[in-house]
């Protein structure tokens, strides 16, 4: 179980050993600190995340950070969310049930896509067809 703090708003110049200083002198524990940085020009993104050994010291660290001032600004502490990948679900989102109908509703052959293109026509059955004429 990953007992990981979100700590957002900081300025562009904190470090990892910035936050571990802060850490050690309000005696808390962290065995792992990431400052997020730009890729490309290495200057931080303005949040880090601080791996705690415990789900206690985690949330005593938020306790200790959440809305604390720096500078002319409040820091932000919290338990991070899990990565957003291109498979994971939206927030909120239940996973579905095995055997659940899945409710995707059709494009309607009426509308267009933006841009003005006509959506292409797939050859319907003839059940489709007839299901068409009813409807």
């Amino acid at each position: 179980m990953s007992f990981t703090v979100f700590l957002g708003n900081l300025p562009t110049w904190v470090t990892a050993d910035d936050i571990k200083q802060w850490l050690a002198a309000e005696d808390l524990v962290a065995d792992s600190i990431k400052v997020i940085r730009n890729h490309e020009t290495q200057e931080s993104k303005g949040f880090a995340f601080v791996e705690a050994p415990t789900g206690e010291e985690m949330q005593s660290i938020i306790r200790r950070f959440d809305r604390a001032p720096l500078e002319d600004r409040l820091l932000r502490a919290n338990p991070a969310q899990p990565p957003k990948g291109k498979d994971a679900p939206p927030r909120g989102a239940q996973p579905p049930v095995a055997g659940a109908p899945i409710n995707r509703v059709p494009p309607r052959p009426d509308r267009k896509r933006r841009g003005g293109k006509d959506r292409e026509q797939s050859p319907r059955s003839a059940f489709a067809n007839e299901l068409a004429k009813v409807l």
